[in-house]
């Protein structure tokens, strides 16, 4: 059994997204020329805030629509494993999505994406706030990166190596119209 196309689409927007993201956080944090800086940070800021939707959707599209089921050959502690990552993913980014819009509003910065549809922040500025944030986010960054290590590590290994159909499962992200006999 395979995921539909709407979960393959959401995994895989949100898994092009997040890999961006994690990569202009990153570079942005490091001693780079300004405007390339100012770019990646109205960048991040921005996909942040569509990634904070697209969670939430993500979520209540798993709540509503169960994973298919893991095939047989799978032993029972990869399955365990397997559902603890996935549960993992969406707690980091659930915690990386809110901590990042709760250091930026918080500490007085603009969301352009939101600012340019009018959309005003939830928080007053509060630097303490927007510290302890700033923890969380620069915290949770390293758990989220190790269970996508993990994750895309686990799918190489089903794909390439036990070619079981646990990857396919997931890919491509429009899944195929069923073939007659």
């Amino acid at each position: 059994m395979t995921f539909g196309t709407t979960a393959r689409l959401l995994h895989w927007i949100m898994a092009v997204l997040v890999l961006a993201m994690i990569a202009a956080g990153l570079i942005m944090t490091q001693e780079i020329e300004r405007p390339l800086q100012d770019r990646l940070f109205i960048f991040h800021k921005s996909c942040g805030a569509i990634l904070l939707v697209l969670v939430a959707f993500r979520i209540a599209w798993r709540l509503t629509h169960p994973a298919p089921p893991l095939p047989d050959s799978v032993p029972p502690l990869q399955k365990l494993a397997a559902y603890a990552t996935h549960l993992g993913l969406y707690v980091f980014l659930v915690v990386m999505a809110v901590s990042g819009y709760v250091r930026v509003t918080s500490g007085g910065f603009p969301i352009d994406l939101l600012d340019a549809i009018g959309i005003e922040p939830l928080l007053s500025r509060d630097e303490a706030r927007a510290e302890q944030a700033k923890f969380i986010h620069a915290t949770a960054k390293y758990g989220l990166i190790v269970l996508i290590a993990l994750h895309v590590a686990a799918a190489a290994f089903h794909g390439l190596v036990l070619k079981d159909g646990v990857f396919s499962r997931m890919w491509p992200p429009v899944r195929p119209a069923k073939q007659d006999g």
